[in-house]
């Protein structure tokens, strides 16, 4: 381990079939795409040149399934941390936009009307995501001070920490743009955190086309 740096690299899973169809994806799980598949066997490539003292993986098979093939011909532990999971949808699961609003339009306004604390039936507020992934951060730093430390995770707790060490609100998460498949890379030093990268995605490889890397961006949702 390296005296007075920790460093945390949050990775986000790459593309599955309900992000394509632009569903609500949280704790549930769905397959890889053919583009999710080129884009985790791509994010860990590049991570193999880099050794981590651990990698601890959101439960989801998606995060999972990165997180395996990173540890793979390494001596890095894999640990399963579920304070990493995505958002709880609970009765929006699985469900478009579009489906939302026709099933539960009234729930849907008065959520996204208290954006902080508003949830689906069943599922989490922002604020209950943001508790367990500033305590999820925190116990990193502490556990693994000094270490380089992998996390393959979703959107919403990767945007939950760069809020936490940039000091934007909390309730606005979405001002960060983290991509399927993409990396992003945070050094804390005693003197404070420092953002050394954001939503880095390597493009036109692993014999994908521009529609290919199109569509991906193109289908930023939960998950």
């Amino acid at each position: 381990m390296r005296a007075g740096r920790t460093s945390i690299w949050l990775a986000r899973h790459g593309q599955t079939l309900a992000n394509r169809e632009r569903r609500y994806l949280g704790r549930g799980d769905s397959p890889l795409t053919p583009w999710g598949t080129a884009q985790t066997a791509r994010l860990a490539r590049r991570l193999r040149p880099h050794p981590f003292d651990v990698v601890v993986s959101s439960p989801s098979l998606r995060a999972l399934t990165l997180a395996q093939q990173v540890v793979q011909a390494r001596t890095a532990m894999l640990q399963h941390d579920p304070a990493w999971a995505e958002v709880a949808h609970g009765t929006w699961e699985g469900l478009t936009w579009r489906d939302v609003l026709a099933r539960h339009g009234a729930a849907a306004h008065a959520r996204f009307a208290e954006p902080w604390h508003g949830r689906a039936t069943g599922g989490e507020s922002l604020a209950e995501v943001h508790r367990r992934v500033f305590d999820a951060w925190h116990a990193l730093l502490t556990t693994w001070a000094g270490g380089r430390v992998l996390v393959t995770s979703h959107a919403t707790p990767i945007q939950l920490v760069l809020c936490i060490v940039s000091g934007m609100p909390p309730h606005e998460p979405w001002r960060w743009r983290i991509d399927l498949g993409s990396l992003t890379i945070i050094d804390v030093y005693p003197a404070g955190p420092i953002v050394r990268q954001v939503n880095e995605v390597a493009r036109g490889s692993m014999g994908v086309t521009p529609a290919d890397e199109r569509d991906s961006a193109e289908r930023y949702h939960d998950g």
